[in-house]
């Protein structure tokens, strides 16, 4: 099977609000992630993004690409549990400066790709409509079809990184009808919110699993040894 032609984008800037235009009047490429209360997976998700695509590139807002996250009950203006910032200091990431956001409209009108902990999560934010199917997916799911997609198929980063990254997500979900899931819950990244510090961990080694093929495919660039 061969992947569709796809499309470009990095960056790792805190913005309070998006411009009104979906995909950003500014050309980046905004990546959301997507959770409950906005103070676990998604910080952790978001944080680990921004980090490691810091670590491929060299540059932490480098390329055009600007990752943020929301909850679709998302304790606004709270803090990421101490436990999240434990997990992110584990990998060297900055859980510094991060305050919870609620979902809302503008946060999927302009994000290029929405990546969410679980399917009831996909499935709420496909809901809010504007357009949000064929660019929102659960993590785990849009790293099984990132991992299937050559990369010979993506613009190479000589064209940018906002180029390289829509390339990605056309052909991710070109792909999804054709790649399910073995299981249930082989999609899903479950909540540690109220758990000790050891399951925590376990998420975080989850979700930097999932990002590692992520970020390779974004940047071209595979992890240090």
């Amino acid at each position: 099977m061969t992947a569709p032609e796809a499309g470009r984008g990095i960056g790792g800037q805190d913005a309070t609000r998006f411009p009104a235009q979906p995909g950003g009047a500014d050309g980046a490429f905004r990546i959301l992630h997507v959770s409950t209360g906005n103070v676990c997976r998604s910080p952790i998700t978001e944080r680990l993004t921004r980090h490691f695509l810091a670590d491929r590139l060299g540059d932490p807002a480098g390329g055009g690409l600007i990752v943020e996250s929301a909850g679709t009950w998302g304790h606004e203006g709270a803090p990421m549990e101490s436990n999240a910032e434990a997990v992110l200091a584990d990998f060297g990431a900055d859980a510094s400066g991060f305050t919870g956001r609620e979902l809302l409209d503008e946060h999927v009108i302009t994000a290029d790709l929405v990546l969410t902990a679980t399917r009831d999560h996909r499935a709420q934010v496909i809901s809010m409509g504007h357009s949000a199917g064929l660019r929102t997916f659960t993590l785990k799911e849009f790293t099984r079809l990132v991992k299937a997609i050559d990369p010979a198929t993506l613009p190479p980063l000589e064209e940018g990184m906002v180029e390289r990254a829509r390339a990605l997500v056309r052909a991710a979900a070109a792909l999804r009808g054709w790649l399910l899931a073995p299981t249930a819950e082989a999609d899903e990244v479950y909540d540690p919110y109220g758990a000790p510090l050891p399951f925590f961990r376990s998420i975080g080694d989850e979700i930097h699993q999932a990002l590692d093929p992520v970020v390779t495919a974004l940047t071209g660039v595979p992890a240090r040894a």
